[in-house]
């Protein structure tokens, strides 16, 4: 599952294009739920780019530069020892 939440999101659409309408100060979050399979790759020369996609075949992309994948990884090593999620 997906959810998108659009904060201050205004978008003119005429004749089939789609121009933003308003002030620069638009944010997005997305959140996936029931992941149904994740990958890492390459991005670039810099980065990795995380994908994710649900069985309704909703996907994101992520792109990391690789000491943010690393802090990543040492956070899901500290969950492995101490949460009860990876019992």
């Amino acid at each position: 599952m997906l959810s998108l939440t659009l904060e201050d999101f205004m978008v003119e659409l005429n004749d089939g294009s789609i121009k933003n309408v308003g002030p620069a100060n638009k944010s997005a979050t997305v959140k996936m739920f029931d992941v149904e399979s994740a990958e890492a790759r390459e991005f670039g020369d810099k980065r990795v780019k995380l994908v994710f996609e649900d069985d309704d075949g909703s996907e994101v992309q992520v792109s990391l530069f690789p000491e943010d994948v690393r802090k990543l990884a040492d956070d899901i090593e500290t969950l492995e020892e101490d949460s009860p999620v990876f019992e």
